[in-house]
């Protein structure tokens, strides 16, 4: 997609980082989200961007518009199905990274001018895979699924990365800095140094929690 718009509706959450490929479903019930959600599915191409919340002070200010960080995510929305009351499940498909460069108040919800990073049809080195894929042998349980898609050839690199950097339980922060990371072989390595900080952190005794998990 190769014509996208200036202005953009930003969705901030506080544990929410899109990646370009994957699909993420949301539960809208808010009124002004609902109306987003409306005006998205009336636009073509219907997209809405995914912005983290900054700072863990935003809760006072929720009603409002907390500070949210710079790089984000826009998804198109693949599904949107309509509930009696209002409220709405959707399914958003990651398409590109952004970066805002200033917020427009002229609606009930979030708007951003922003600017697109370049797209990147760039692979990964061998042995940058293989590395990922054996840290996410010893990170992950074992899993015959898991394995599978760790070995299967036809993954292209770009999802195989973004799909790890969705989809493990990771902090919200680890996760935009994987969001933030230029390039397709920035976001690998340093979705590679995540990994094997928490690998040598774990080895070391540290309680790792349930970050092991992929929801």
């Amino acid at each position: 997609m190769s014509d996208l718009p200036d202005i953009i509706p930003v969705f901030p959450l506080p544990n929410v980082v899109l990646f370009p490929g994957v699909q993420l479903p949301l539960h809208i019930f808010e009124p002004r989200y609902r109306a987003m959600v409306r005006d998205a599915y009336d636009s073509s191409p219907s997209l809405i961007g995914m912005s983290l919340l900054r700072g863990e002070d935003w809760r006072a200010n929720y009603e409002g518009n907390p500070p949210i960080y710079a790089v984000g995510c826009v998804g198109e929305m693949a599904r949107m199905d309509l509930q009696p009351d209002g409220r709405s499940n959707i399914l958003l498909q990651g398409l590109r990274e952004y970066e805002v460069q200033e917020e427009i108040q002229t609606k009930a919800y979030r708007q951003a001018r922003v600017t697109w990073r370049p797209l990147e049809k760039a692979t990964l080195a061998q042995d940058m895979r293989q590395e990922l894929r054996e840290l996410l042998r010893r990170y992950l349980p074992e899993s015959a699924n898991v394995e599978k898609f760790l070995a299967d050839p036809s993954v292209e690199d770009g999802f195989f990365v973004n799909f790890f950097a969705f989809h493990l339980g990771l902090q919200p922060i680890e996760k935009q800095s994987l969001i933030e990371a230029v390039g397709l072989s920035e976001r690998a390595r340093c979705l590679r140094d995540i990994l094997d900080f928490k690998l040598t952190e774990s080895s070391l005794g540290k309680p790792k929690g349930d970050k092991s998990r992929m929801h």
